[in-house]
């Protein structure tokens, strides 16, 4: 049985894709803020998230960066902002799909099947999880346990902040950040330096993984949006 976390602090909206979800077969776990949702996960094995951006306490878009940090499950964002900015913002960050409030209970099912089929046929890039601090990029690995990066079976020397870039942007692969986004989750504070700031790491992070920095094999830079890590 697949489980689906529902996060969402609207009690009419949980209650009514409780009814259709577990009508399908799903088992269903729900929070009511982004803060409740990452306590679920540390607790339970989920399939695919659904989740509001407008909560209290940890809203939708924080609370998917967080999850990337650690999880590659689809995320379905749902807001009531139905501008493309808004969309824009919601899948620059990790989510799978964003759908409109009002909704209809049957065109989120389908969505929710949709993203379950997609994601048990094609894993996650070409990336490996050898276990839970663990991740196997092609000839990267990047060991979270041991804070040890190697390349080739090298151990690169990487400060703290680039190895927050690299494990960053190696959990949420194929997936472009913007020069913000990285900023705000590696140095866990609000944008507020020149974009140069990220610019400058990325560069001595490539020169010290890449075979070639001037091609790079593993961070490709997304012209005008920002950065992602291959799925090689």
């Amino acid at each position: 049985m697949e489980t689906i976390l529902l996060v969402d602090d609207e009690r009419e909206i949980i209650k009514l894709m409780e009814i259709y979800l577990i009508n399908e077969g799903y088992k269903l776990l729900t929070a009511s803020n982004g803060l409740e949702a990452l306590e679920r996960l540390r607790m339970n094995k989920v399939d695919l998230i659904i989740l509001d951006v407008m909560m209290p306490q940890m809203d939708g878009l924080e609370a998917c960066m967080k999850i990337r940090e650690e999880h590659h499950i689809p995320i379905i964002m749902l807001s009531a902002k139905s501008q493309d900015i808004d969309k824009i913002a919601g899948l620059s960050i990790g989510a799978d799909d964003y759908v409109s409030k009002p909704f209809s209970p049957l065109v989120l099912v389908a969505r929710v099947k949709s993203h379950l089929r997609r994601y048990k046929r094609f894993s996650p890039g070409a990336a490996e999880v050898k276990n839970e601090h663990e991740i196997v990029i092609d000839d990267l690995n990047i060991n979270t346990a041991t804070h040890t990066v190697t390349v080739d079976r090298q151990e690169i020397k990487l400060t703290p902040r680039e190895f927050a870039i690299l494990h960053l942007l190696a959990v949420n692969r194929g997936i472009v950040l913007s020069m913000d986004k990285i900023y705000e989750a590696a140095w866990n504070e609000p944008f507020m330096e020149s974009k140069n700031t990220v610019m400058v790491h990325i560069r001595k992070l490539r020169e010290k993984i890449e075979p070639n920095p001037q091609n790079p094999k593993f961070i490709k830079t997304v012209w005008g949006i920002g950065y992602k890590m291959e799925s090689l």
